[in-house]
């Protein structure tokens, strides 16, 4: 029997949980306080996350929880894979997080009694056809918030704010190896996951500068990271050979693990919209997060956003000749040169306020 929103919030924990989040790696990371809060709230309930591939490198270890993959490289095949390790199981509850046609068919192989779904707002692709509840509407959520707002609706309150990703022993020691404790870090991750589209990408001589002026005037040493892109191997590059400073080249290097030990041991991140800034706030590193084309409100680093430079409000105006609030929330900016907006100075000042605050704190 169909259960329909009249029936959330739950009277008692379901015996069977489905989470339906497949990417990003940022969302990913967004969606582990949520599962945290669920376990804490309902022990005895069998998890299950259906995931990414690329995805289930970082968080496919996380303890109590079932995890099924699904590679969307193999196409049709992907979809008849998890449908034969479901097994033709009955879920209590389906949490279907991820507002995407590619989900939403996805999850058609996934047979559940509660099928809860984005408010009306945020249920893109026509994802209200595969659900039969809602969260609430929220007004201008952070990606965060509005996925908190799934256990909300099951009737869970409170949250746990806990990551707790395991790190392997031997991705601990690399990253030991690479960033040894007599010195102190600066991670940069320059590039965004867009390859195709440079639009949320700083210029690497700005990098450079930033990073030379903290090794300079903090004594940090640069951490370079990324992945194994030509393009980001070029930034690492131009960044290196800009810089009057030695830094540590590790992009292409690290998997997924190893970048979460290395941002681990880091005493500050910088990043614009990516993956590797909700790394960072999964293990506790305070992140300077470059935004122009998005907005920090909405995807920024979660616990770092009063370290964030936020020139979206004058992206917009110059895309758009309006304000940002006249705006869908959320709203991108895709000129290539909004990002330039973002100056060396502005980086510089969010580098000098977090480094106060943080020797303050060991004061």
């Amino acid at each position: 029997m169909i259960l329909h929103k009249h029936k959330l919030p739950l009277s008692e924990p379901p015996r069977s949980l489905c989470v339906l989040r497949l990417s990003a790696i940022g969302d990913v990371c967004n969606t582990v306080p949520l599962v945290r809060t669920l376990q804490r709230a309902w022990p005895q309930t069998k998890l299950t996350w259906i995931i990414g591939r690329v995805e289930a490198a970082l968080v496919g270890d996380l303890p109590g929880v079932e995890f099924i993959i699904f590679d969307k490289k193999a196409g049709r095949a992907a979809f008849h894979a998890v449908r034969e390790e479901l097994g033709g199981r009955r879920f209590d509850v389906l949490l279907h997080m991820q507002a995407a046609l590619r989900a939403s068919l996805l999850s058609r192989v996934i047979d559940a009694d509660v099928r809860l779904g984005f408010d009306r707002e945020r249920a893109k692709d026509m994802q209200t056809l595969f659900t039969n509840c809602r969260i609430t509407p929220q007004k201008e959520p952070h990606v965060l918030d509005g996925f908190f707002a799934f256990a909300e609706a099951l009737g869970i309150e409170g949250r746990d704010y806990r990551w707790d990703i395991p790190i392997p022993e031997a991705a601990a020691a690399r990253a030991a190896e690479w960033l040894p404790d007599e010195r102190k870090h600066l991670v940069i991750s320059p590039c965004s996951s867009v390859r195709r589209l440079n639009f949320r990408n700083w210029r690497p001589e700005r990098y450079a500068a930033v990073a030379d002026y903290a090794a300079e005037r903090y004594g940090l040493h640069t951490v370079i990271t990324g992945g194994p892109t030509d393009l980001e191997r070029e930034y690492s590059r131009f960044i290196r050979e800009k810089m009057q400073h030695p830094a540590t080249d590790l992009v292409g290097v690290t998997s997924l693990k190893e970048l979460l030990a290395v941002l681990g041991r880091a005493t500050a991140a910088i990043a614009p919209d990516s993956g590797p800034a909700h790394m960072a706030t999964a293990v506790g590193t305070p992140v300077i997060g470059l935004y122009a084309t998005n907005n920090p409100g909405r995807t920024g680093p979660y616990f770092s956003r009063q370290w964030t430079v936020d020139k979206y409000p004058e992206a917009v105006r110059e895309a758009f000749g309006k304000e940002a609030s006249e705006l869908a929330w959320g709203r991108r900016v895709r000129g290539e040169s909004a990002m330039d907006l973002i100056e060396v100075e502005d980086v510089v000042e969010r580098l000098d306020a977090l480094m106060s605050h943080l020797a303050a704190s060991e004061s």
